[in-house]
């Protein structure tokens, strides 16, 4: 059977953009050039807070290859960029003298190549005033805000639902800065046309830089053309514009020349985001049959000087369990660190972690399964809205998943499980990812020699974009893949927002049903009065579609092909527009549900070494309808491979006299290798949600939720030991 003649929607077609990866033909933003293309290199702060006394370019200037040196003092006034979807901008950069975190761009050198770049920003000398810096959540000096995005939760009595608490657990959970990495380097490449701009850049958001740039450097966004065809990963770090991207375009226009830079990879700890550390308490309590009666949760989380990035760890306390009564509280604290950003699974990939972790708690207090303390308490109808979901198949996952596990094997006593002199332990967390989704369009073309181009300035980072919008294409129009060409990461497209949020395929695919929809009806429009036309008449509802072709519904014969509609009118095409909006859940009179899973980890301890391993992963996810589960189940198991990761290995290690990050490279900053993988099962449980036409609600980010409280959970299954901090280090399992 050919890829062409499988089910389109669902089918684990291979990606469409595969030939050109392997190959080497697809062109990410590192791979761009232009004629007389120079290079830029970055001079950053080493301090953590104070000012710049003294800035010496004098050798940087006079180095071989060295066009320019821009510094404060030499920069224009910038604005700052725009509020976006993910909140303001980062501020710009070199617009004074202050230093508020180790690693702050103080200096851009422009050179002929990028070693003379690099070598020439050696050079630069800068002098400091240094003032103590604001590193740790505890400073009393530091500024504390309070739920800045007006997110906090209460809903009932709180001391009235532990009064009535039979039992009550306690715990503080820490998690420490992680950095997301992605394996390609983080690049930009500023070209100016007179007062346009064609910008070749690794982000998530095509259009999100161009209203940035537009903003910053007073230019009609019709004169700012951000390219992202192709993106080398980014979890995140590609969400926001950062400072080095305005230095690069301004900088080609100083020199009036095509501008690269490129990150390297102690940069990218410091310009692109990270997911921030956090502290959160929480308290719940429970009657003997494990009824939840209260949950009490505090988060704490660290943001930098004069950024907004807002992430509310204890939110997920309030939505996902049954609960009467429960209050959330978030706060973070300002310190002299770089803006971080979000990574893969914000606020939840924190969160989750201490809510299903005091969960097991609980559990294990009450002599109860932990499976069957998340079943008694499983929410019915959204705990905040109190309206049914739009879909939820929690339940299911739970089912499907402990059967697939052998939940069942589990012996309750900490300890009890072994396999030669290893310990054995199984461990569970449940799963909610918030829904997410924007406005988005599309537009859909379909030509004369019977083929269709679909574009959308959207972008894919390797989640599977091309494949999943070319198979629903291909189903919505009637046409073999091969005849299906979908283009994006062009912001002269239809506008799209960042993939991220596990909104995308969402928002997408729905701007690209709507778009093809519309395709359709211009074709029944234009043979509406067309004698010779056995369509005439014929409105959407009437037909569909197969093999290139519009026929009655039950009537395979009453139909013609696109290309003859078009021949006879004697056009070359057809195209239509289509935007999806975000539904409403007043309008609907349901809950709008984001992704649900349940996570079982099996891990294996030696006792006296303390070493960790993960022994066997199995994902239950409930993702709506999967449009191509080859694609779907890569985007769980790389979610899990990134929990595992911030289990047992992720820390940015900063050094808190200096600021200065100690393992910022990949030598130093552990992630997990080939060993470090266990046996990995992806099940899909559930179906289309009700509330959009497509029925997605997005994999992206419930494949990393959980796995961290999962594999703390297995932990004390196997030791008799809580923890209650990541990662968890061999110290902490030294029996």
């Amino acid at each position: 059977m050919t890829a062409d003649s499988l089910p389109l929607i669902g089918a684990g077609l291979d990606r469409v953009d595969a030939p050109l990866k392997v190959t080497g033909s697809a062109h990410y933003p590192n791979d761009f050039g232009y004629p007389g293309m120079v290079h830029a290199a970055l001079v950053r702060a080493t301090i953590a807070a104070g000012r710049i006394s003294a800035i010496d370019t004098s050798q940087a200037q006079a180095a071989p290859g060295v066009l320019t040196v821009i510094t404060h003092l030499t920069a224009p006034r910038l604005e700052r960029g725009p509020m976006t979807l993910l909140g303001p901008s980062p501020p710009a950069p070199l617009q004074d003298d202050r230093i508020l975190h180790y690693g702050q761009h103080v200096a851009i050198v422009v050179a002929d190549t990028a070693e003379q770049a690099r070598h020439a920003a050696s050079l630069v000398r800068v002098e400091y005033e240094t003032a103590k810096a604001l590193l740790d959540l505890d400073d009393p000096r530091a500024e504390v805000l309070t739920d800045p995005w007006s997110l906090d939760t209460d809903r009932g009595d709180l001391d009235a639902g532990f009064a009535a608490a039979d039992v009550v657990v306690e715990g503080t959970y820490t998690t420490p800065d992680n950095t997301n990495n992605p394996l390609g380097l983080m690049s930009t490449i500023a070209l100016w046309h007179g007062d346009s701009v064609t910008v070749h850049d690794s982000t998530q958001w095509p259009h999100n830089v161009r209203t940035s740039l537009a903003q910053i450097f007073k230019v009609p966004e019709s004169g700012i053309r951000v390219l992202a065809p192709y993106v080398g990963g980014g979890f995140g770090a590609g969400l926001r514009m950062w400072p080095h991207v305005i230095l690069t375009v301004l900088a080609a226009r100083e020199l009036g020349r095509p501008v690269k830079l490129v990150l390297t990879r102690p940069e990218m700890f410091t310009s692109v985001g990270h997911r921030p550390n956090s502290v959160m308490r929480f308290k719940i309590g429970a009657t003997r049959d494990g009824e939840l009666v209260a949950i009490d949760a505090d988060g704490v989380s660290s943001v930098a000087m004069e950024d907004d990035d807002y992430e509310p760890v204890s939110l997920c306390a309030a939505v996902s369990y049954a609960c009467p009564n429960v209050r959330t509280r978030d706060r973070q604290v300002r310190l002299n660190i770089p803006c971080p950003g979000s990574m893969r699974a914000p606020a939840e990939g924190q969160g989750n972690f201490a809510l299903e972790s005091a969960i097991d708690e609980l559990a294990h207090k009450l002599g109860m399964d932990p499976l069957e303390l998340r079943l008694r308490n499983f929410a019915e109808v959204d705990p905040l809205s109190g309206l049914p979901w739009s879909s939820n198949a929690l339940r299911e996952c739970y089912r499907q998943g402990a059967e697939r596990f052998g939940w069942s094997r589990r012996s309750p006593e900490p300890g009890s499980m072994r396999e030669g002199r290893r310990l054995v332990g199984y461990g569970l967390a449940a799963v909610s990812y918030p829904a997410y989704q924007v406005p988005c369009q599309a537009r859909a073309s379909l030509h004369r020699d019977g083929s269709a181009f679909v574009r959308s300035a959207a972008t894919d980072i390797g989640t599977g974009t091309y494949t999943v919008m070319t198979q629903l294409v291909a189903e919505l129009l009637g046409l073999p893949t091969s005849r299906v060409r979908f283009d994006l990461g062009d912001s002269d497209m239809p506008y799209s927002p960042q993939a991220g949020g596990s909104g995308l395929t969402g928002a997408l695919g729905n701007a690209v049903h709507a778009a093809c929809r519309r395709l359709l009806r211009e074709f029944l429009d234009l043979v509406g009065d067309d004698a010779d036309s056995p369509l005439r008449g014929a409105g959407l509802g009437d037909v569909t579609v197969s093999e290139g072709c519009i026929h009655r519904i039950g009537a395979p014969d009453q139909g013609e092909a696109y290309t003859d509609i078009l021949a006879r009118h004697g056009l070359e095409g057809l195209s239509a527009d289509g935007r999806s909006i975000p539904p409403q859940s007043e309008e609907l009179g349901m809950a709008i549900a984001g992704a649900f899973g349940a996570k079982f980890v099996e891990v294996r301890i030696d006792p006296d070494l303390g070493l960790l391993r993960v022994a066997r992963v199995v994902s239950a996810i409930d993702g709506g309808r999967i449009l191509n589960e080859k694609t779907a189940t890569s985007q769980i198991t790389g979610g899990t491979v990134g929990g595992i990761s911030q289990a047992m290995f992720e820390d940015t290690a900063t050094d808190r006299e200096t600021g200065r990050i100690a393992n910022a490279t990949f030598g130093d900053y552990l992630i997990p290798v080939n060993a470090d993988v266990p046996d990995m099962d992806v099940i899909f449980v559930g179906g289309p949600d009700r509330a959009t036409p497509v029925g997605t609600k997005g994999v992206g980010e419930v494949g990393l939720v959980g796995l961290a409280a999962a594999i703390a959970n297995a932990v004390h299954h196997a030791t008799g030991r809580r923890i209650r901090s990541l990662p968890i280090t061999i110290d902490q399992l030294l029996l």
